[in-house]
């Protein structure tokens, strides 16, 4: 059983995933598309209620995978986009429905956060990933940043959630 902690960034189980993630992604990343360019997330954007950063532990409370979301600029229609960034679980985590489990949690995070719309943007070697998103709901879109290690852009409408009455 997976359990999502809520971490800073600056986590030390938090930074070492992310160093253990960008690692993965350099070794991996096809050499025509050049070398892979690692960015470390900046803290305040996956501050609630900016974004979020989650670790996620195994049934041994061992931090084996990542993910977050982050507020980005609206859609050109006003829709409240959030991003989910750097979701990644080890090699020994794989396979028992961590990355849906990860990616259905950093969503409800943002929906709470009033997200409209998720956006995401991978590479094309990663054809796991790709299959999670198309599983999940995610259609190919129009990039929406200038990621240079991206080949592949998605969105997944949602909707936001309610306010409390109060």
């Amino acid at each position: 059983m997976l359990r999502f902690r809520d971490a800073a960034v600056t986590d030390p189980d938090a930074h070492r995933l992310l160093g253990d993630y960008f690692a993965e992604r350099a070794a991996g990343f096809p050499p025509e598309q050049g070398a892979y360019r690692p960015t470390w997330p900046d803290a305040a954007q996956f501050t609630p209620p900016a974004g979020v950063f989650l670790v996620v532990e195994d049934e041994s409370g061992a931090a084996v995978g990542c993910g977050g979301v982050r507020r980005i600029p609206a859609a050109a229609d006003g829709t409240v986009r959030y991003e989910v960034k750097h979701l990644w679980l080890a090699p020994a985590a794989r396979g028992r429905g961590g990355g849906r489990a990860l990616l259905g949690e950093l969503e409800r995070r943002a929906v709470d956060f009033g997200a409209g719309e998720l956006v995401l943007d991978t590479n094309a070697s990663l054809e796991a990933a790709g299959g999670l998103y198309a599983a999940t709901g995610y259609v190919g879109i129009e990039p929406y940043n200038e990621n240079p290690n991206a080949t592949n852009w998605y969105g997944k409408r949602v909707a936001p959630a309610e306010p409390a009455a109060g």
